[in-house]
């Protein structure tokens, strides 16, 4: 008996271990060193934290909730030091040297550690270590996880993503799925266009009727602007509640995404004007824009009570979005109602004004001056870089690389986000193969491989630049799987672009990380375009 106990026993020794799982990571890190051997999560596994803060406990939580989703393994959470040697350790640390969006990772044999100085750059660990792990949903009494160790900080401080509610309302339970989307790719600003001339989305109490008129259009146009088929004949609508904005920001909150709240000014004022009329040059009655376009109602800054409105609205916002910025636009405003406007006249005639330009930089001062009362600092398009008072707030340079040079030379941060390469709302691959879109053609290479830092900035003007925004406009994306499928995979290749360092850029690589994702975003049912990945449509 001892002889076959014997052979049974030296094919025992002889089992390889379990191969070690490929690192593909989507934004790649600062910095992966490979080590050997791998870390086995399975039911006994703890989760170790040290701290009784509330955000480490619902970072934490973030983790256990996706093994648990993902593979059936339910791990406890317990305090730092309770004994056994089985841990993930999720670690604080105030005293860290580093920034509040780094993070160190490190997967061994006998553990997973997580350590950040904020729980920014832990949660974003989290996000890291989620992508060690498989891809796929499957039951397992067991995840394989490759030995390695990352040191993580992001190339840029703001990574955004503007959502237009306006040309086409998208309900709540879509902005949560899209604010976990951006998580997934570290990205860390949403900015929220929720006032335009086709329709105002956010409730005011002040003034109900911004709701209840400006929130709805008679029509809306079939066809693309270029080639319209004229217009339906459905009244078109939707505005979120104060109750579910601070929904949105909260639920955002916990991700680490701040959510900059955007109305634009002077111009894109129709759906204002229609609820009050008053807040225009002319009398004539105004209504939601059924349209795409450049209108030429807009704010009247001759009045007073244009003023007085819009800072009553700044104000009742102000109180639900606690971040620092708020986007006032300040793009696409013909000034021909002013030059024609008795009262804009008149104001230019008082405060020595010599033309409608300095009377839009009057405009733009005065609400300035409204936000920085209410502790804010406004984001403008970089038409805005015409007034040269200007110096403080944030540029949104959309037009091409003139912009982002005039503004970092001049020190004021600035967000790279040109229209060529960051508005998400052209086609991706041939139009004949694609849905209906603004026109154009941005691939997912073209974003990837954008330069965001013009070549002839210094490296001191460059630090003004702060960070990149992609844009999705909405005029023909009527559902939130549009919005998806226009979206992604795109925002992949921007977030690698904002977190990863320039040097690392490889787009083949990139492309092979990609199919990893993908299989998280079938898993997630998240729509994405499959040209480029010359993946099967259906």
């Amino acid at each position: 008996m001892l002889f076959p106990i014997g052979i049974i026993l030296l094919l025992i020794s002889c089992k390889e271990p379990p191969p070690r799982p490929v690192i593909r990571l989507i934004p790649s890190p600062a910095q992966a060193i490979d080590r050997n051997g791998i870390f086995v999560i399975s039911e006994a596994t703890r989760i170790e934290i040290n701290s009784e803060n509330e955000s480490i406990q619902h970072i934490a939580g973030f983790l256990t909730s996706h093994i648990e989703k993902y593979f059936g393994i339910t791990n406890k959470v317990v305090a730092f030091g309770s004994g056994g040697n089985h841990f993930i350790s999720l670690k604080i640390e105030s005293n860290l040297k580093i920034g509040k969006e780094d993070y160190h990772l490190t997967v061994l044999p006998d553990g997973i550690t997580i350590e950040a100085a904020a729980p920014n750059g832990l949660f974003y660990g989290i996000q890291t270590l989620i992508q060690l792990m498989p891809s796929t949903p499957k039951k397992l009494t067991e995840i394989i996880l490759p030995g390695v160790e990352i040191n993580d900080t992001p190339r840029f401080g703001w990574r955004g993503i503007q959502l237009d509610v306006s040309r086409h309302f998208m309900p709540k339970e879509f902005i949560f799925k899209l604010l976990d989307e951006m998580a997934m790719h570290k990205l860390n600003t949403f900015q929220w266009h929720l006032a335009d001339d086709q329709g105002w989305r956010i409730e005011i109490k002040k003034y109900p009727l911004l709701t209840e008129t400006g929130a709805v259009r008679k029509k809306t146009m079939i066809g693309h602007i270029n080639d319209p088929a004229g217009t339906d004949t459905v009244s078109y609508g939707g505005f979120y509640t104060q109750s579910d904005v601070r929904e949105i920001v909260s639920y955002a909150s916990e991700r680490f995404i701040t959510v900059i709240p955007g109305v634009e000014m002077p111009g894109h004022a129709l759906a204002a004007l229609a609820a009050y009329p008053e807040l225009g040059c002319t009398a004539a009655p105004y209504e939601v824009a059924t349209k795409w376009g450049i209108f030429s109602e807009i704010y009247c800054p001759g009045k007073e009570g244009t003023f007085s409105f819009l800072n009553d609205v700044l104000t009742e916002m102000a109180g639900l979005f606690p971040g620092k910025y708020f986007h006032i636009g300040g793009a696409d405003c013909p000034k021909i109602r002013w030059e024609n406007c008795t009262q804009c006249q008149l104001r230019m005639k008082n405060d020595s004004l010599n033309s409608t330009r300095e009377l839009n930089h009057y405009f733009i001062q005065r609400i300035r001056k409204t936000l920085s009362s209410l502790g804010k600092e406004s984001v403008t398009w970089d038409e805005n870089l015409k007034d040269t008072l200007q110096t403080n707030g944030i540029v949104l340079s959309w037009h091409n690389e003139d912009g982002v040079i005039a503004a970092t030379k001049r020190k004021i941060q600035t967000v790279v986000t040109p229209a060529k390469f960051y508005n998400f709302d052209q086609y991706q691959s041939n139009p004949k193969n694609e849905p209906l879109a603004v026109g154009g053609l941005l691939t997912l290479e073209q974003v990837y491989k954008f330069e965001p830092v013009p070549s002839v900035l210094t490296n001191k003007e460059a630090r003004y630049i702060i960070g990149i925004q992609a844009n999705i406009w909405t005029p023909y994306m009527k559902t939130p799987t549009y919005v998806e499928y226009m979206t992604f995979p795109r925002a992949a290749a921007l977030a690698e672009v904002a977190w990863s360092p320039k040097a690392g850029k490889n787009y083949p690589w990139f492309k092979k990380r990609l199919l990893e994702q993908i299989k998280r975003y079938n898993a997630e049912k998240i729509t994405y375009c499959k040209s480029e990945l010359k993946l099967p449509v259906n």
